[in-house]
């Protein structure tokens, strides 16, 4: 059974910084597709930033240059360092996994594309 359990939310100022991390378990960690997904109040959920078994990442136009998504597989670890956060980046954020990802990289950010999720963790910034 595939579990994720993220930690790391909490209240920060606007320009601050967090690190999200996701504690992964049940499954071949190292050769997945691992994602950071956010959903605000009465918001679709969206996609922040994946990451697949090579190392390679995409992210969002909205996150771009402040946040980095990063993988331990020795700790079946995964982390969202989060930089410059504005107000406007609050949300509740969850970790998200697939067998791998799709050869295709646009749909690395796709809520369809991932099928193990954790229960989320929830960012609030201040302005």
């Amino acid at each position: 059974q595939v579990r994720l359990a993220e930690s790391g939310g909490g209240t920060v100022q606007d320009g601050g910084s967090l690190r999200l991390s996701c504690a992964a378990s049940g499954y071949g960690f190292s050769s997945t597709c691992m994602a950071w997904f956010r959903q605000a109040p009465g918001k679709e959920r969206e996609g922040v930033a994946a990451i697949d078994s090579h190392g390679s990442t995409t992210y969002a136009d909205s996150v771009k240059g402040r946040f980095t998504i990063s993988k331990d597989n020795a700790k079946n670890a995964l982390y969202l360092q989060m930089n410059s956060l504005k107000p406007e980046d609050t949300a509740m954020y969850y970790c998200a996994a697939n067998s791998r990802c799709s050869t295709w990289r646009a749909t690395w950010l796709w809520r369809s594309s991932f099928g193990y999720w954790g229960q989320g963790t929830q960012v609030t910034v201040s302005s």
